[in-house]
């Protein structure tokens, strides 16, 4: 029986792939059978990812790469194939309140969250890399365009400007049948909850605002990066898809 969520003979390109949702988007797609090429900028991280990735007849491939230099995203986009599916989960965290926030820092947020994807994008579009009928997804954030936070204006414009980017994108390459999607995710449950300064206690308080009454996991945002880059999504694209638990009901 044909399954519409299969990535059964699909390449899959997948960006801070070493942590994250990003690593859950890259085993649970290889589960589905895709062939995987995962990058990100640690390599002792990006291993762990490539040996739990599930085996592929054609073999897995990982290409470490810092995305914040554009020779580097050159060299990449240079060593990859035809892609039928492009997921960009490499970004940053930063809350800074924008009255404290320089030059330096603003370039460094935008720098990682939104040239680094637009630059790669553009070179892969450039290069002929994307097949066509291929999928293409951002790693947005419920913060993009529904919500932000104290301290979070410029992650909030980072986020923004990557859906405004897939919009635009979508409409640029709907005639080669290559869909453009943004997953908007509300607060997931990775290690960067373990960088900084809340406790315990105030991330389980924080808990309460979500109608689930939980955070969401890793492969849950994934499940959602699977449908749209599998032929069950074949007629979306410019979308935001939004996974945050009913945060944004209230």
């Amino acid at each position: 029986m044909e399954n519409p969520f299969s990535l059964e003979g699909k390449t899959i390109f997948i960006t801070g792939a070493s942590s994250g949702i990003g690593r859950a988007t890259a085993i649970e797609c290889s589960k589905l059978g895709a062939q995987l090429i995962i990058t990100g900028r640690d390599e002792t991280r990006l291993n762990e990812t490539f040996n739990a990735l599930f085996p592929n007849l054609n073999g897995h491939q990982k290409l470490i790469a810092n995305l914040s230099i554009v020779e580097e995203i050159s060299s990449l986009v240079d060593k990859l194939p035809g892609l039928n599916g492009v997921v960009h989960c490499a970004g940053i965290v930063k809350p800074l309140p924008i009255k404290f926030a320089n030059k330096e820092q603003i370039d460094y947020i935008f720098g990682i969250n939104f040239n680094a994807a637009a630059i790669l994008s553009q070179q892969l579009i450039k290069n002929k890399k994307i097949q066509r009928n291929a999928s293409i997804v951002f790693l947005s954030s419920v913060s993009s365009s529904f919500v932000s936070y104290g301290g979070g204006a410029l992650y909030t414009a980072t986020k923004g400007a990557l859906n405004g980017l897939a919009k635009g994108m979508a409409i640029d390459l709907a005639a080669q049948g290559i869909r453009v999607n943004c997953v908007c995710p509300g607060m997931i449950e990775t290690n960067i909850m373990n960088e900084g300064a809340i406790t315990k206690e105030q991330l389980r308080e924080d808990e309460k605002k979500y109608p689930l009454g939980r955070y969401g996991k890793p492969e849950e945002v994934a499940y959602a990066t699977i449908y749209l880059l599998s032929d069950a999504s074949k007629w979306v694209t410019g979308s935001n898809l939004l996974i945050d638990g009913g945060f944004t009901l209230q």
